[in-house]
């Protein structure tokens, strides 16, 4: 895993007296659980939700149903009310979001490695993305959206 940036990140975060939460779909938390590899962490890391199905997604993040309706769990605009709702279900600064399709599968619209990232900082616009991973297989794909997640929060801290 990215330790030392990870550890950097962190101490980054302790500098700026920062909360950092995360909301997680298809790395199943992973996100947290790199965040929390480093002793330490439990004074800048405030809480990680894992909201793999779209019913964990609308009570633990406030994830509207009309959102997962029009636009499916993968999307930009859920990342953005998952990343959105972490803030406000927590006592974090920052949140970072991950919603994608790891594999196997996908569909012609939605094509396995999609993954879409949000990231929320109090005071701040919600910044969004969608990355393309390809279909490396769900093991690689799950690690590379943890990796732009992590540096997502690094850049948050900018």
């Amino acid at each position: 895993m990215a330790g030392v940036a990870v550890a950097e990140l962190l101490a980054r975060a302790r500098y700026w007296g920062l909360k950092l939460a995360t909301a997680e779909s298809c790395t199943g938390g992973m996100v947290a659980a790199a965040l929390t590899e480093v002793a330490g962490s439990s004074d800048v890391f405030e809480r990680g939700f894992v909201t793999y199905s779209n019913e964990a997604k609308m009570e633990l993040l406030g994830v509207r149903a009309e959102t997962l309706e029009a636009h499916g769990a993968v999307s930009e605009e859920v990342a953005r009310e998952m990343a959105e709702g972490a803030l406000t279900n927590s006592r974090a600064d920052i949140a970072v979001s991950i919603t994608g399709i790891a594999g196997p599968g996908g569909s012609e619209h939605k094509p396995e490695g999609r993954v879409c990232f949000g990231v929320a900082r109090k005071g701040r616009a919600t910044r969004v993305e969608t990355v393309e991973f390809g279909a490396r297989g769900r093991a690689k794909v799950r690690e590379a959206a943890m990796h732009r997640a992590l540096e997502m929060l690094a850049q948050a801290m900018e």
